[in-house]
């Protein structure tokens, strides 16, 4: 029997890429799911395939949807929030609307959800909350407006509440991916390192789940490079810029 044998988990973003592969990695270890993403007859079919899997379909980016998502949902053990929207997009060619639809899928969206969740897990004194961020969040880097702010602001989130619900019997984490093969990164015309699958990088994830520890980045050593960009100078980081 695994930890998360009978247990309930909510995963939002869970119609393709990452949120499909760990949806069908817990349901292997016994889990049982809702699965949300706007997108029902992708989630539908979804469910179609694991047992003990129900489709909620939810907008992040509207405040109702969610609430209405939040009722619907019932009681859960725990939260997964992989909502996520990316499009490659530079300084100087910057799209107002793009930029803003990233941030609300990205972040404001986990705030609605969290906000409606987070008082429930509180209260009943139990809980998960599992925010899949990004290693893209620790470092602005070129051609990720929107997309870099909104991951790093996820981060700034996730650390908030470890403070704040210490304590509470609520656990929380964040958990950064490197890049994955999904449709998203499909929009990248540069070489990505150490490109992953959607279903190692699941497996990544629902390890990370399984222990205590707030943090987890993936993969190395691409992430111990990252992490290292914050004891660079910056006239060694900007050079030429």
């Amino acid at each position: 029997m695994s930890s998360f044998d009978g247990k309930t988990y909510w995963i939002i973003g869970a119609s393709e890429g990452l949120g499909r592969a760990l949806a069908e990695a817990l349901s292997g270890k016994g889990a049982h799911l809702i699965l949300s993403a706007r997108n029902a007859a992708r989630l539908n079919e979804i469910c179609s395939k694991l047992p003990n899997a129900r489709a909620i379909p939810c907008d992040v980016t509207d405040l109702d949807s969610v609430r209405n998502a939040v009722a619907e949902a019932g009681q859960i053990d725990g939260l997964v929030y992989n909502a996520g929207a990316y499009e490659p997009m530079r300084s100087g060619e910057w799209d107002t609307e793009a930029s803003l639809r990233i941030s609300d899928v990205n972040y404001s969206g986990a705030l609605r959800v969290l906000g409606e969740t987070v008082p429930g897990f509180v209260q009943a004194r139990q809980g998960e909350i599992t925010l899949i961020g990004s290693l893209a969040g620790y470092h602005g880097l070129p051609a990720a407006i929107g997309y870099g702010a909104s991951k790093a602001a996820l981060i700034s989130l996730a650390e908030t509440m470890r403070h704040d619900l210490a304590g509470t019997g609520v656990t929380v984490r964040i958990v950064n991916p490197g890049f994955i093969k999904t449709r998203l990164t499909d929009k990248n015309s540069f070489k990505m390192p150490m490109l992953m699958t959607a279903e190692d990088a699941a497996e990544r994830v629902v390890k990370a789940m399984s222990r205590r520890r707030f943090r987890t980045d993936f993969p190395a050593p691409f992430s111990w490079f990252i992490r290292l960009i914050d004891y660079l100078p910056d006239l060694l980081v900007y050079r030429g810029k």
